[in-house]
């Protein structure tokens, strides 16, 4: 009996202890989502409204943490630190992932090795807009207008390296052209000036671009995008005049370096779902952003990797730096 009872005794503590090591399935906890932007800027509007959605789904609070910084690398850095159990995620766009690594010199994270991509949410066009008062309406005439003066004119960016900057070193580059580089924070910033005229041009995304080229305040030469903007199908696309010409940013969803795949395709799963909801198609309209067809998560990794790829190229071409 004595031996029994020592037997079932090493029994239960083995059931006891096999118990404490087992994981609870996943989600069991709030989810952390780290934003790289500050509050209440686009990829933080999409952030926060990924997060309701998923709140819902999943039955676990997700708590969105703004950590703007470092040309996004900042919340980059600190999502690639945490565990890779789910309950820390990242809001990257294309800078994060492909642009700022290539930008710093000393990035300190390599986000092909370091992070997990997990979902793309949305594409964002740039329409190359000019004030009215510019003597062109066409790309081809604008072309020619800014041939025919070099260094007469003058285009806005939200800043060295930022997609706004690389789209147009890139166009002078391939067609030899000269137009003065005016960096300001941001896009808003350079805003009065662009509508005031001056400063003649500019890249701008369509929250910006699309209610004053509606309103008459400014024109537009052609969308960034190769194919015509869902948010504004009358606009033209450059690559009709350039060939070739076909650029864009995007929005995503990434976590930490070897993260279970079980856990990333429930992620992938319950995007998904969602993208394919009214709600959602009305959000990226509110954003001003294009819809994208959804990559599964085992194609992410190839689609980050040949988006770093493209996007070394055309930042070297464009001479552009952050330090």
């Amino acid at each position: 009996m004595r031996l029994i009872r020592r037997w079932t005794a090493l029994v239960a503590l083995s059931i006891a202890a096999a118990g404490a090591g087992a994981q609870a399935p996943y989600p069991s906890q709030p989810i952390k989502v780290v934003v790289p932007f500050p509050a209440g800027s686009l990829v933080d509007v999409l952030g926060r409204s990924i997060g309701e959605a998923l709140t819902g789904t999943l039955k676990q609070p997700v708590v969105i943490d703004n950590k703007p910084g470092a040309s996004t690398l900042l919340g980059a850095k600190i999502v690639a630190a945490a565990p890779p159990d789910g309950y820390t995620l990242l809001v990257p766009t294309v800078t994060t992932m492909s642009m700022a690594p290539q930008l710093v010199s000393r990035p300190g994270i390599d986000p092909l090795r370091e992070l997990t991509p997990i979902a793309r949410l949305g594409a964002t066009n740039f329409f190359l807009s000019v004030h009215p008062s510019f003597p062109a309406r066409t790309m081809k005439e604008w072309i020619a207008e800014v041939k025919a003066h070099p260094g007469k004119y003058s285009y806005a960016s939200s800043g060295n390296g930022s997609p706004h900057h690389v789209f147009m070193e890139l166009l002078k580059k391939q067609l030899g052209l000269d137009i003065v580089h005016v960096p300001y924070k941001g896009s808003s910033s350079s805003m009065p000036d662009l509508l005031s005229g001056k400063v003649d041009m500019a890249f701008l995304d369509g929250t910006l671009a699309i209610p004053n080229i509606k309103a008459g305040k400014l024109f537009t030469m052609g969308t960034s995008m190769a194919r015509r903007s869902v948010l504004l199908p009358s606009a033209p696309t450059i690559a009709e005049t350039v060939p070739g010409f076909d650029w864009s940013g995007w929005i995503g969803v990434a976590g930490p370096a070897n993260m279970p795949a079980p856990v990333v395709n429930l992620l992938a799963e319950e995007i998904r779902k969602l993208q394919s909801t009214p709600h959602f198609a009305e959000l990226l309209n509110k954003a001003a952003m294009e819809p994208t067809e959804p990559i599964p998560p085992a194609a992410m990794a190839d689609f980050v990797r040949s988006e770093y790829a493209r996007w070394g190229p055309a930042i070297r071409t464009s001479g552009a730096t952050i330090d």
